[in-house]
């Protein structure tokens, strides 16, 4: 697996396939395995996927994780691939990276899907991700995820055995730097960069999303000049819980951006 360093932190990361560069950017107390599904969709691309610290095997310092540290990760990756531009697609806080780097280093991103990113956390998201960090503590984080990350179509199908079943696997799964992750969510305000986005971008929203508002996902698009957006039948967790059709979506995007 390539890895690249920069300052105390040595970025691992996933090189697959072959054509133009799709790098992705998972979400809060994920790896670069989120985007197995993706990644085995997207024919005719050399797809890159990283590690954020404290997930996978992506190693740092420890310290405080924000938005624009795993942008200039993200940049390093692409320059260690040897990629000058590349289509970005991010979700959640990996969603906010993207459109940080698009803000900041226009000259990197070709396009970019932004699936459940936010321009601004706010007093009621904080409540939200104070409380992900109490449950951590408690060891009972990967209860509530199918409750936060999935909409209808998920617990119509569920049952009692099944979801119990996935949390199960949940708790194997969720990343031991999570609570800093969490914290580098409590502390996203985009608004600074959003209007420096000259990439095409696809604002994907999930119709069940209880993390990310309605409001949020319309302030991104009115933001962001070159910006439309789009929505899937799904809540926050929808590159899991509707893969294909996630795949479809962003894949469509990209494979139309110039």
């Amino acid at each position: 697996m390539p890895k690249v360093t920069l300052g105390d932190t040595v970025v691992h990361y996933d090189r697959t396939g072959d054509g133009p560069a799709l790098l992705l950017l998972h979400g809060t107390a994920a790896s670069r395995e989120q985007w197995g599904p993706l990644t085995a969709q997207a024919n005719g691309f050399t797809v890159l996927a990283p590690d954020f610290p404290g997930s996978g095997l992506t190693t740092d310092d420890g310290g405080p994780i924000t938005a624009e540290t795993l942008a200039a990760q993200a940049e390093a990756v692409l320059d260690d691939a040897g990629i000058g531009r590349a289509h970005v697609v991010g979700h959640s806080l990996g969603g906010v990276v993207a459109a940080h780097l698009a803000g900041t280093r226009p000259d990197r991103v070709r396009s970019a899907v932004l699936h459940a990113a936010w321009p601004a956390t706010d007093v009621r998201q904080d409540a939200e991700f104070r409380y992900w960090l109490d449950l951590l503590e408690t060891g009972t984080f990967a209860r509530m995820l199918p409750l936060m990350a999935f909409g209808p179509r998920y617990w119509e199908q569920a049952t009692a055995e099944s979801n119990e079943q996935l949390v199960k696997t949940l708790e194997t799964v969720i990343q031991p730097g999570a609570d800093r992750q969490i914290e580098a969510d409590r502390a996203v305000d985009l608004r600074p960069v959003l209007g420096r986005i000259s990439a095409p971008v696809l604002v994907l929203g999930s119709a069940h999303d209880r993390i990310v508002t309605a409001d949020q996902q319309r302030e991104l698009v009115a933001a962001i000049p070159d910006a439309r957006a789009a929505e899937i039948d799904a809540g926050h967790g929808a590159p899991a819980e509707l893969p294909d059709e996630f795949a479809r979506l962003v894949l469509d995007f990209v494979s139309a951006a110039p």
